[in-house]
This record gives C-alpha cells, structure tokens and sequence, in this order.
C-alpha cells in the first residue's frame, strides 16, 4: 500500500483525463490520495473529488499561503466554515512563501498562527507549505510547539539541521519528486534521517521526479520517489512504501 500524502487531484490540468490518471495511481499501488486545499475557490472541486472517489481520498482545509491578499480575512473564515461543518483530516496547505512576493508576509503569518490554533482546537495535523521562509516557519513553530502541534512539511527542501529542526516540532519531512533531482540536495543527507520521520507526496501536477521532470506530475510517478529512497536507504521497494503509509496513519490518524 503507498499513501500519496500531498495531491492536487482537483486541478484543472487533470480536467481531461482525471479518471484515467487516478487509475493509473491504483495499479501502481497507490492506494491513499490527502488531497490539500489552496483557497475558497478550489473547494467544490475538492467535494466533487471526495464525492466521486469516497473510498480513495482524504480532504484537508486551509489557506495557501500564496493566496493571502488583500481578501485574506475572508478566506480564513471560509476555512474556518468549513472546519466546522464537517471532518478533514489535516489543516494545509498553509504556511509562508516568500519566493513570489515579500508584500503579505505579515498576513501570511497572521494567517499561518491562525491556522495552526484551529488544528489544536481540532486535534488536526498540519501541512506545512514554506518557500524561501524557513526561519520565518520556524519563529511561529517556535511559539506554537507542543504535544498539540504535529503534521508534515511538505515538500520538504531545507538543510539536513533544517530537516532535524522540523522533526522537533513533531513533523515528518514530505518527500516527493525533488528527491530524483540532480541538485534537489536533500539525497545528499536523507540516509541520515530515519525512516520513521519520512512521507511521500507528489504535489502533482507540480514537481514531477525524473525522468518525468518538467512534464505534468501525477500521482502514479510516487514510484520513482520511492525507487530513489530505495536507493538511498537500502531497503526495499515493499519496506519503503510499508513504512511511509504508517508514518502517514500517524499524521492524519487513518
């Protein structure tokens, strides 16, 4: 069983084949899709999704911190909305991108603390979105850290004493197609983190592993994620995907 724990099933890119796509993911054994939110008016398409395939995929809400503008309020409290009307299973994506724009930093963080207060509140795990802001992320796991605070950062591409800070605050590190990449430099220490503290993700469409780089990402490619942690942690294909679905039973508690 191999749990793709970060999927973007819903996008528009997927629009012509989205059923294909996904039953190409069942063959290659993946079996699991957490599915993460990016703003308000991605959320039909997500019911939709969850509504077609109830069996496959796990819904998370949240604010990317990427769509933090001037209407921020606003989408925070149709997050919010919708956290109390029904179940998800993680709060995320959320977090701090710097990478594209700096103006909103201080909503993004306002938005970030929100967010992970609501996770407590409802016992949720996080998912942790950061670019170009680690210190940033940290400052506010730093003010927030405790048994209550748990989850995975996504999309993990920091330092391997950045790898070890996040596993302080009680995060698995997300890894997905980066891994493959000739200067994705987390392959250089990853042997040294144990495999309790992996998950695998895709984020597809986005950051499709080699040989796929540069092409739309799906879920199905997971494989080559973990044929390059095989790879690296000596073990195999079975032990990696065996692992890495329980770490992720831990996290979203399913």
């Amino acid at each position: 069983m191999i749990t793709d724990t970060h999927t973007h099933l819903y996008s528009s890119q997927f629009d012509e084949d989205q059923a294909a796509m996904i039953q190409r993911a069942k063959k290659a054994g993946v079996s699991r899709f957490f599915i993460p939110a990016i703003d308000a008016s991605y959320t039909e398409r997500m019911i939709d999704l969850e509504t077609n395939y109830p069996n496959d995929v796990y819904l998370m809400m949240g604010l990317h911190p990427t769509s933090v503008k001037e209407n921020y309020k606003e989408e925070l409290a149709h997050v919010k909305e919708w956290i109390d009307k029904r179940n998800f299973y993680a709060i995320g994506e959320i977090g701090i991108d710097l990478y594209w724009d700096t103006s909103f930093l201080a909503q993004q963080q306002e938005a970030f603390s929100t967010q992970i207060k609501w996770a407590k509140e409802k016992k949720l795990p996080i998912v942790i979105h950061c670019r170009a802001a680690f210190d940033e992320i940290f400052e506010i796991l730093e003010a927030e850290k405790g048994d209550d605070l748990f989850g995975i950062f996504h999309c993990f591409t920091g330092t391997k004493a950045q790898a070890e800070k996040a596993i302080s605050y009680n995060m698995k590190l997300g890894v997905g197609g980066v891994t493959t990449f000739k200067n994705g430099k987390i392959d250089k220490f990853l042997h040294e983190i144990d495999l309790k503290h992996i998950v695998l993700e895709t984020d597809a469409p986005y950051l499709a592993p080699t040989p796929y780089r540069g092409k739309r990402n799906e879920s199905a490619y997971i494989t080559n994620v973990i044929d390059k942690l095989v790879d690296i942690y000596g073990v195999s294909f079975d032990e990696i995907a065996k692992i890495t679905t329980q770490n992720s039973k831990k996290v979203f508690g399913i």
